[in-house]
């Protein structure tokens, strides 16, 4: 819902403040009072279209911003967060727009920089602008679809559609997936074969190439490591074996153990570990340095491995470790060529059954959609008379897509058509020529369409043009019917359609001082009951306001329940 207006030296505008509510708001005023500035600034904040001559005339730059109020569900939250724009949950939403003298414009959204396609995209979920030029909402046809299966309450149809689709989708890209392997494999099968060949007989293994270089940097360092194990060795027997000398110490301490008592035996005990850890010590010592000579060849064949192992790698642009993956790999493509027929066989059964899964839910949506469409037809045709658009008729077509456009939204493309006279050909709603027969045509749809659609604001400029009497009240009661579903703004010359209305502005345009200084400016005002009265008597009566019209602007007004 739209909560508020800021308008900064917009063509006659100088400084304007407006706060809305929801229901039925009316904007009266003269005619060339200003009314087409406030939509044509509502418009900018929206992405519209900038023009240099909207900024006041001195003015350096024109500033609009529009603030709505949605719910956290809303779609705009959808596209902020997909754009990394920040939004608290509990704030209002605020679209910005500065304009500036030569042309120039810059957007913002809650005050952070964004692009002009941003507001546009924002903004069409926000407000629907129903008026002569306005090319979104109800008049965009890629929108109509949508409607149509929103009034349908086709939703759950539609998913079952998309879920099909997915599945078409996935077994026509496994059929080509297939088919590109195997032809490959085929056109490949000599290298396949050669390659797979020499693979096998490398035979690698994963973890090989590490195991390996650990060996080689081991054995690099064997003829150091064999000259500090006969060192160490050495040292231990120079001057005598050194177990001899320990035996030789223990024996003595054992001659006067029987006299010391267990005095010495723990002493005993230490010289028993001593020497079983030093025969252990001296074992490994031997039986190391034996395993060094024990292959002299073994450091050339490790780096042999280890050299074979890294040029294969390097051939086949993958790290070792990998290679076992890639000989996997090439056995599989080889048995593609041997499966390859009865593979595609099988794959080609599968999207045979998801192409038949898909067109018989595509046709079940397509009949649905027709029987929608034509309920669609019906009601708003019902509409039309009361609106004084009796010749005019409206229908859906429903038209088959090419094959190769049936996607996950179905086979059909789905446009509103109207045809303005008997006899007359049907044509898109935005070929309408009067804004004000276009504004009570959209009137007629959105009123059946009340609860679809994305925007919680809607606004119709000229819906009354031409009309009065009669054709006005039922337009007006169109416009309070909608109003309890949405928020509704509309520009009226109608009596009958501002009697209706929840709140009130009138737009005024008046002049100050004269000859150079000369100065037209524009204002807005939201009216008392008592001023409301007056001016709807205003529009009754013309430029005399008499009692008569008094009486019968409270008339109307107490007769809307206003």
């Amino acid at each position: 819902m739209l909560l508020g207006l800021s308008i900064r030296d917009i063509v006659l505008i100088e400084r304007l403040e407006l706060r809305f509510r929801g229901g039925l708001c009316v904007l009266t005023g003269e005619t060339g009072a200003g009314k087409s500035i406030l939509l044509d600034a509502l418009s900018l904040a929206l992405g519209g279209r900038g023009d240099a001559q909207l900024v006041r005339h001195g003015a350096a730059q024109g500033a609009v911003a529009a603030t709505f109020e949605t719910g956290r569900d809303h779609p705009a939250r959808e596209i902020l967060v997909e754009q990394g724009l920040d939004w608290p949950a509990d704030e209002p939403l605020v679209l910005r727009r500065v304009l500036q003298a030569d042309g120039r414009s810059r957007a913002f959204v809650n005050d952070q920089p964004a692009s002009v396609a941003l507001l546009r995209r924002l903004g069409q979920t926000l407000v629907e602008l129903h008026g002569q030029g306005a090319e979104q909402g109800l008049l965009d046809p890629a929108q109509h679809r949508v409607l149509l299966d929103a009034f349908g309450g086709l939703g759950d149809d539609l998913a079952e559609l998309r879920r099909r689709h997915e599945a078409r989708r996935a077994a026509r890209e496994a059929v080509m997936d297939a088919e590109r392997a195997l032809a490959e494999a085929r056109r490949d099968e000599d290298y396949l074969r050669f390659v797979l060949a020499e693979l096998d007989r490398l035979a690698p293994e994963a973890g090989e190439e590490a195991k390996l270089a650990d060996e080689r940097a081991f054995l690099m360092q064997t003829e150091k490591l064999a000259q500090a194990f006969h060192d160490a060795t050495q040292h231990l027997n120079e001057g005598g074996a050194v177990q001899s000398r320990i035996g030789a110490a223990r024996r003595a301490v054992e001659r006067v153990a029987e006299r010391a008592g267990e005095r010495v035996a723990a002493l005993l005990a230490a010289f028993e570990r001593t020497e079983a850890e030093l025969a252990e010590l001296l074992a490994s010592l031997d039986e190391t340095s034996r395993l060094l000579d024990l292959d002299p060849a073994r450091l050339e064949k490790v780096e042999e491995r280890l050299f074979a192992l890294r040029a294969a790698a390097r051939k086949h642009g993958c790290g070792v470790d990998e290679l076992p993956a890639r000989r996997e790999d090439f056995a599989r493509r080889l048995s593609a060529i041997e499966t390859g027929d009865a593979d595609l066989g099988r794959l080609g059964g599968a999207r045979a059954a998801a192409e038949a899964a898909y067109a018989e839910a595509a046709n079940a949506l397509g009949a649905a959609r027709r029987k929608a469409a034509a309920r669609l037809d019906r009601l708003v045709g019902a509409e039309l008379e009361p609106l004084r658009l009796g010749a005019a008729r409206f229908r859906t077509e429903i038209a088959p897509l090419p094959p190769e456009e049936a996607g996950p939204d179905g086979t059909e493309r789905v446009v509103f058509q109207v045809a303005t006279n008997a006899g007359a050909p049907f044509a898109p709603l935005a070929k309408i020529a009067s804004g004000g027969e276009l504004s009570r045509f959209m009137l007629a749809l959105r009123v059946v369409l009340a609860r679809q659609g994305r925007a919680g604001t809607l606004v119709f400029d000229e819906v009354d043009h031409g009309i009065g009497g009669a054709t006005a009240d039922a337009v007006g009661e169109r416009l309070t019917r909608l109003a309890a579903e949405r928020q509704v703004l509309v520009v009226t010359h109608s009596p009958q359609v501002a009697a209706r209305g929840g709140h009130h502005f009138r737009i005024a345009k008046s002049a100050a001082g004269n000859g150079r200084r000369a100065a037209t400016s524009v204002s807005v005002e939201e009216l008392s009951q008592a001023a409301r009265r007056e001016e709807i008597a205003r529009m009754l009566a013309g430029a005399t306001v008499t009692d008569e019209a008094r009486a019968a602007a409270l008339s109307l007004i107490e007769g809307r329940g206003a």
